[in-house]
């Protein structure tokens, strides 16, 4: 029976089970658990209910199979009984026991149940707090679940790979604290296992530090730790958000050399990278060569047009999405609204708000109608997008108003900017950007004072701007610059490039666009401020250490500002080289002396 049951062979296993005549505990114990290792948790609580029939007493090693047969079927009912019976039996305090209770609370999410067990149990080992940690993480209650870490760590219990097993159904955003702990626990562990290397970048890939899951990725591959498709997985949204083009295509060869595919997460995850990264062709490749698509397979396809501004390929990849018989979710709509925007397709975006509405019944939910404001006001129709505003069925909220003052800014509606800005200023009061942003209206329209007293609110009330941030690829390294960045190894190298790239651009008629710097300062001085900003001495750094006509991608933490962007079409047209920018509104195609977005972003 042994040797059937560890084949996972269950109905050869019934069947010797029966022609037993003289069953013991051990036999049910082994049918019992043949059973729940196939998933069959009926049949096992049908074989422990009938044990009484049989006159055989359950053991400690009965229980917590069964345990685990409940929380295989959901049913908790069931289980409250078993625990009332193994009370009464005196095997409540035995470790195994105790042990498959945890868990069986923990899956029911009765997770106050799962403590109590765990507190009044007289000895506990590492299974018993990994089974509480699986309990929140299983719960989506990810913090709670470290804090059951900690608690174990003051236990003098070592976390081990199960422990950050344990943690994986749960990895979400959390406190800097929390991410170093997790790191700590990491670190102190001595056999790591893929699971815990998994759950580690997950970890950083979830709290928006993709640097550090690409590296902690390259540090599996020096180890020899050959990752799964669930580490690719993760790993690949991190290269798209540096733009770490050949760390990714890397990654996308061995999927290939490993042959992980056909894998619909794994091929969607890579669509996903090659968009990030401005390349359009090879995520359609990828996306071309899916043998199943869903409707993410066709909605990150749809963004990634959308976000490269070729809101047409866009629409038409909509439509066939339509034909192939799939039907758009929210996201899809999302998607398709925001290509329309980008590319003002302002009749198109219309239609598809209708028929998201009236053909497919869905309700718009805050982006939807956030996308119709941006492409309003992007096309120009600041007014309209203004009492399109007011017309709708739920509150406005910050993306709402965003939008509605970027197109002031851009169209030097001071009137309509005041109002989106008052709005902004009660419902983020600390977000520097959209001070930053009222501030260019001023600018723009003369009003210096206002500039000044812009400034002088923010300084009052501790608001600073967020600092200019670029990454930049070279090799298999990604490259991290801030605005004024001096502490680079080659940087006297970045600071002559940059000066030779401004006299050219000067000879080739560009003016530093010193409107929007601050006004009490020199001319010069606005320039100098202007030619250290982050994607500047990106484009520099890559000119220097890289063939000539080579592309040029970057990656940029806020919006490009205009001389950057009028710097960037010089640099191109001059340098002969694409110049690929992903900020935080966009990509922006730089080649020969044009800019994709057609200086509206």
């Amino acid at each position: 029976m042994r040797a059937y049951a560890a084949c996972k062979e269950p109905t050869i296993t019934r069947h010797l089970f029966d022609e037993s005549p003289n069953k013991n505990v051990v036999f049910f114990n082994v049918m019992i658990r043949s059973y729940v290792n196939n998933h069959l948790y009926q049949e096992a609580l049908i074989i422990y209910t009938n044990m009484s029939n049989h006159g055989v007493q359950p053991d400690n090693y009965t229980y917590p199979c069964v345990l685990k047969a409940c929380s295989g079927w959901n049913n908790l009912w069931v289980g409250l009984q078993i625990h009332g019976y193994v009370v009464r039996v005196g095997l409540d305090s035995n470790l195994f026991v105790g042990n498959g209770l945890i868990a069986m609370y923990g899956k029911s999410d009765s997770l106050f149940d799962a403590r109590k067990v765990l507190d009044g149990m007289n000895k506990r080992d590492v299974v018993s707090w990994n089974s509480m940690v699986a309990g929140y993480a299983q719960n989506g209650r990810f913090d709670e679940a470290l804090e059951i870490c900690k608690e174990m760590e003051l236990q003098r219990l070592k976390p081990d790979a199960g422990t950050m097993a344990s943690l994986s159904p749960a990895v979400t955003s959390t406190s800097s604290k929390n991410i170093s702990f997790v790191r700590n626990m990491f670190d102190n562990m001595t056999n790591k296992g893929l699971i815990s290397w998994n759950v580690m970048i997950a970890v950083y890939v979830n709290n928006s530090m993709p640097a550090e899951a690409v590296e902690l990725y390259s540090q599996m591959e020096v180890k020899g730790i050959e990752p799964d498709a669930v580490t690719i997985a993760s790993v690949l949204p991190a290269c798209g958000d540096l733009s770490a083009l050949m760390q990714g295509k890397k990654i996308h060869e061995y999927v290939v050399r490993k042959k992980l595919g056909p894998n619909l997460f794994l091929e969607n995850a890579l669509v996903d990278m090659y968009a990030k990264c401005g390349c359009l062709l090879d995520a359609r490749k990828v996306f071309d060569g899916m043998r199943n698509r869903d409707v993410v397979s066709w909605t990150s396809m749809i963004s990634a047009y959308g976000m490269n501004g070729q809101g047409r390929d866009a629409v038409d990849l909509f439509s066939k999405m339509q034909d192939s018989g799939l039907i758009p979710d929210q996201i899809a709509f999302v998607s398709v609204l925001s290509a329309c925007s980008h590319s003002g397709l302002l009749n198109e975006g219309r239609y598809y708000f209708r028929l998201m509405i009236h053909e497919y019944k869905m309700v718009p939910r805050i982006e939807h109608f956030a996308c119709m404001v941006d492409l309003l006001g992007r096309a120009g129709n600041v007014d309209e997008a203004y009492s399109f505003i007011k017309q709708m069925t739920m509150e406005p909220n910050e993306r709402i108003w965003g939008a509605l003052l970027s197109a002031c800014r851009v169209y030097s509606n001071m009137n309509l900017g005041l109002v989106a800005a008052d709005h902004l200023f009660q419902l983020v009061p600390e977000q520097a950007g959209y001070y930053v942003l009222l501030s260019n209206i001023y600018a723009k329209s003369g009003r210096w004072s206002d500039v000044i007293t812009i400034r002088s609110i923010m300084k009052s009330r501790g608001i600073k701007k967020l600092p200019g941030c670029s990454n930049v690829e070279l090799g298999d390294k990604v490259y991290n610059f801030l605005v004024g960045d001096r502490s680079h190894p080659q940087s006297k190298e970045i600071y002559a490039e940059l000066d030779v790239l401004v006299g050219k651009m000067k000879e080739a008629g560009y003016v530093p666009e010193t409107d929007s710097s601050l006004h009490d300062v020199e001319e010069e001085d606005k320039e100098g401020h202007l030619a250290i900003h982050s994607e500047k001495l990106a484009i520099a750094f890559a000119i220097i250490n890289t063939e000539p006509g080579t592309p040029i991608r970057i990656t940029k933490n806020l919006r490009v500002c205009g001389d950057c962007h009028v710097a960037a079409k010089l640099i191109s047209k001059i340098t002969n080289r694409e110049i690929i920018v992903r900020d935080t509104n966009r990509f922006h195609h730089f080649r020969i002396g044009e800019c994709s977005c057609g200086d509206y972003w």
